[in-house]
């Protein structure tokens, strides 16, 4: 009798363990250089009156309303739609809510090894072409069970070929305008590897447009059904760097309707749907003191730490814009993320690791 007792006991807690944790994939989503300013406040007036926009009376029309609150509508509707009703928004230091990179570098190879390592190395300090000697959290979790083979990467920035190390990993990364070669592929994927060649290299030689790093990355998503799936866009810090405002704004909104895309597949397929969190973040800031520092971001420019990140998905309570509380760091994420799959890559790492967010899956 004591025995078929304590049997219901442990099947209960583990039926309510269960089913307290929901989330069986993970897609995640990073948008070069985009400052915390225009996602929490959309565009910036004082910018839009400078010689960085060309066209400020297109900019107007397109971006500019007097009420914050509907002009970051105006520039990233899904975000401020689905995004904060359903999910969490963490980085507008309006409302107190802090979010920052801890390494002191403030650029993309560091940052995007903060990101994915769990923690700020600080041999991870040049955007140079240096294999990453970190255990990354998509290479620990093509190592779990029903992962195998189910992880893949998507990058405009072709860098990504060394800071994801994908052969020691053993994870799919396609990066720059690298062919994609995968077994089974369909026509519009073979399709892709040629249109690639065809298309502009307005950003660099090797760094890929971001249309066709999201179109890789949905159509590969949509035939092989990965488990985690990360895509990486590059064209806002570059035009940033440029000091083209307007363009700069126009790639935000593009950004926001892929992700809107991505989103809305993964709520109509039935491998995906209530069952995947999605995550949306940045590697660095940008300056702002003075005003043209917008431009650049680095060690030696003031506020290039400040973030921002976002996630919606079934573990995830709808709290939207996150207000005062404590500072989160990039370096929490990898923990973050395996802990939503249900593991701890903290313990497997062989280095330092960020503890996980708490806020990203409990009711505050």
């Amino acid at each position: 009798m004591k025995k078929a007792i304590l049997f219901t006991l442990f099947a209960l807690c583990f039926s309510a363990l269960y089913a307290q944790h929901k989330t069986q994939n993970v897609v995640i989503v990073t948008i070069d250089g985009l400052r915390w300013q225009e996602v929490f406040r959309g565009a910036d007036s004082v910018i839009i009156n400078s010689k960085d926009t060309q066209d400020k009376n297109a900019a107007r029309k397109n971006f500019w309303v007097d009420a914050s609150a509907d002009r970051r509508k105006l520039l990233m509707p899904f975000f401020w739609s689905t995004l904060v009703e359903k999910g969490q928004l963490y980085g507008n230091r309006d409302l107190g809510s802090k979010d920052e990179v801890a390494n002191p570098y403030h650029f993309s190879y560091p940052g995007y090894n903060e990101i994915f390592t769990g923690f700020p190395d600080k041999r991870m300090n040049t955007n140079d072409g240096i294999y990453n000697p970190n255990m990354n959290v998509l290479e620990f979790l093509n190592k779990q069970k029903g992962f195998e083979n189910k992880v893949a990467a998507f990058a405009s920035w072709e860098r990504f070929s060394q800071i994801l190390s994908p052969k020691r990993a053993n994870i799919l990364v396609n990066a720059g305008f690298m062919p994609l070669e995968v077994a089974g592929m369909n026509d519009r994927l073979k399709h892709l590897n040629e249109l690639q060649l065809e298309a502009p290299r307005y950003i660099s030689d090797s760094t890929r447009i971001d249309f066709l790093t999201f179109e890789f990355a949905k159509n590969y998503m949509m035939q092989y059904k990965p488990r985690a799936l990360y895509l990486s866009f590059d064209e806002p810090d570059d035009l940033a760097h440029a000091g083209n405002y307007g363009f700069y704004l126009d790639r935000i909104k593009q950004e926001d309707g892929f992700i809107k895309q991505l989103w809305d597949y993964i709520q109509s397929e039935p491998a995906y749907k209530n069952k995947t969190t999605l995550i949306i973040t940045c590697d660095h800031g940008r300056g702002d003191e003075p005003m043209k520092k917008w431009h650049d971001h680095g060690s030696d420019v003031v506020h290039s730490e400040q973030t921002w990140f976002a996630v919606i998905g079934p573990d995830t309570p709808a709290s939207g814009e996150m207000k005062q509380g404590e500072t989160t760091y990039h370096k929490q994420l990898a923990q973050t993320i395996a802990n939503l799959l249900g593991f701890d890559f903290k313990a497997a790492a062989g280095h330092e690791v960020g503890d996980a967010i708490g806020s990203v899956t409990e009711k505050k």
